[in-house]
C-alpha cells in the first residue's frame, strides 16, 4: 500500500524527534553516569572533581524519560497508517506527541539540575513550577490523545 507523502513527513517528524530524544536520554544518561562516579571521568580527557546535582532518581528518570519517548515516537510512526484518523489529525496528534515527549524530558531534567524541583505540585522555586506545568500539560495533552485513539478504534466502520 503506498502512503501519500503527508503521512510519510510526519513519520519521518516522529522518527527524528523520536532519534533526537533518545540522543538527549544518551547525553542525561552521561550525567546520570557522573552523578553516580561524583566526578565528571570520561577517558581520554581528565577528571573533573564535581559532583553532579540531584538524585539517583532523578537521573534515572531524565535518561529514561528520552529513550523511552524517542522509542514511544518511533512506534508511533510505525503505527500511523493503521489509524483510523485522516492526515491532518494523523499530523496534529503527532506534533502533540512530540511536544509532550519533549515537555516530560525536560521537566524531568529540571528535577535532576535544580534543587526542590520535582515538579509534583505547583510553588516553591520557579523551576519547580515550570516543571508541574509541562508535566500537568503534557498528562492532559496525553490523555486526551489516548482516549481519542481508544474510541476512534472501536468505533471505527472499515
Amino acid at each position: 500500500m503506498q502512503q501519500p507523502n503527508s503521512l510519510k513527513r510526519t513519520q519521518r517528524l516522529l522518527i527524528a524527534s523520536g532519534a533526537l530524544l533518545m540522543f538527549f536520554g544518551g547525553v542525561a544518561g552521561f550525567g546520570f553516569l557522573f552523578f553516580l562516579l561524583g566526578e565528571i571521568r570520561l577517558w581520554p580527557f581528565p577528571t573533573i572533581e564535581y559532583q553532579m546535582p540531584g538524585s539517583v532518581k532523578a537521573w534515572r528518570m531524565t535518561h529514561l524519560e528520552g529513550m523511552l519517548g524517542g522509542l514511544i515516537h518511533w512506534i508511533l510512526a510505525a503505527l500511523l497508517p493503521l489509524m483510523p484518523f485522516g492526515l491532518k489529525t494523523l499530523r496534529r496528534m503527532s506534533i502533540a506527541v512530540i511536544s509532550v515527549g519533549w515537555m516530560f524530558t525536560v521537566a524531568s531534567l529540571m528535577d535532576a539540575v535544580f534543587v526542590d524541583s520535582r515538579g509534583l505540585a505547583i510553588g516553591g522555586p520557579l523551576t519547580n513550577s515550570f516543571a508541574f506545568f509541562l508535566f500537568y500539560i503534557g498528562i492532559a495533552m496525553i490523555m486526551y490523545i489516548f482516549l481519542a485513539i481508544a474510541y476512534r478504534s472501536l468505533t471505527a466502520k472499515d
